[in-house]
């Protein structure tokens, strides 16, 4: 071992020449001339660079994520949830039936009709994530609210709404968020019907007691449904009108997500047909903001 290298004292004399950090290595491959004749750096911006690497080495510098391999960046977006319509179908008391006020609403499980309906909407196993993002309270976890849910059954209809189903109310449930501010349900995978894109509908109200008038809700919008994966369970069967409807519309000319695409509402999938696909989302709300409900009540 030696205190010097080409001239150049070692700043870990005690290491090898490899070990010296970056800014020592890329003085030795180029020279401090050839650096600044490649790159156009300035002499400030090597010492910048030689400052760095008296703290760190180039695997610090390359490595941004923690031990857990996620990356250290916060994926919680700072903008709210995009305010969307509630559709002609939901089933709160704003056009027609208030499945809200019967006992058995909250639920996790929404295949099956509740109360005096026995049906149960068949399809591919779907389990959604949403997790309440509260943006009035600093960005933490929006404990405590109640989530409603409910979107289309496979063949395209709305229990409550739609002919053959007026009966159920299969498809419709409300949560109320755990200590992370996370709601899940169990459900089917929602068909692509003429004219929109494959979504799923929700509110958010600041607690369970609040779900009883739809004017309580503190948000309303919709979750857009990953190409790739709606392609894959549309090739099921009972999915058959979905795969020609799907073929029509688009993210861009959808008549909800057209506007951007589905920039802050597109979910991500997980899974398989055969072991059912896991559906998630984060979901910032802003209670300083007026709700709007998105607009009028006929939009889907």
């Amino acid at each position: 071992m030696t205190d010097t290298y080409e001239g150049r004292p070692l700043r870990r004399p005690d290491a090898h020449i490899e070990d010296q950090g970056l800014g020592f290595d890329l003085e030795t491959v180029l020279g401090r001339r050839h650096l600044l004749r490649a790159f156009g750096l300035g002499a400030v911006t090597v010492a910048g660079l030689a400052a760095c690497s008296d703290t760190s080495d180039s695997s610090d510098i390359l490595d941004s994520s923690d031990s857990s391999g996620s990356s250290s960046t916060p994926s919680s977006s700072s903008a709210e949830i995009p305010d969307e319509t509630a559709g002609p179908y939901p089933g709160d008391g704003s056009n027609g039936p208030n499945v809200l006020t019967q006992s058995g609403i909250v639920r996790s499980d929404i295949t099956s009709s509740f109360g005096g309906s026995t049906g149960m909407a068949e399809g591919v196993p779907m389990t959604l994530e949403l997790s309440i993002v509260d943006l009035a309270g600093g960005g933490g976890p929006f404990a405590g609210v109640a989530v409603y849910v409910w979107h289309c059954d496979r063949a395209g209809r709305y229990s409550l709404y739609s002919q053959a189903v007026t009966d159920q109310n299969y498809l419709r449930g409300v949560q109320v968020a755990d200590a992370s501010g996370k709601v899940r349900f169990t459900s089917i995978f929602p068909a692509c019907y003429d004219g929109r894109w494959p979504h799923i509908h929700f509110e958010v109200y600041r607690n369970q007691d609040a779900i009883s008038s739809a004017s309580n809700a503190i948000a309303t919008s919709q979750v857009a449904l990953p190409k790739e994966t709606c392609q894959t369970v549309y090739a099921q069967s009972g999915y058959e009108a979905s795969v020609t409807n799907l073929a029509r519309v688009s993210l861009q000319n959808d008549n909800v997500f057209g506007d951007d695409g589905a920039a802050h509402q597109l979910g991500t999938a997980t899974g398989s047909v055969s072991s059912g696909y896991a559906v998630s989302l984060t979901v910032p709300v802003d209670t300083r903001t007026t709700p709007a409900r998105g607009g009028a009540p006929g939009s889907r």
